[in-house]
């Protein structure tokens, strides 16, 4: 099943959200830098360190 990147982390986001109630702009914050590391340079290397 492929699920597109950006309704991956909405839904992990409202789920964040809704059982630890975290501040919305540690929640931005989090979003925001995991979108923009998958599409960098460094995706392989994370890629790597996650398997």
């Amino acid at each position: 099943m492929d699920v597109p990147l950006w309704l991956a982390l909405v839904v992990v986001g409202y789920l964040g959200i809704k059982l630890v109630r975290p501040p919305w702009w540690l929640v931005a914050v989090l979003l925001v830098g995991g979108y923009l590391l998958a599409d960098s340079l460094l995706s392989p290397v994370i890629d790597i360190a996650i398997k």
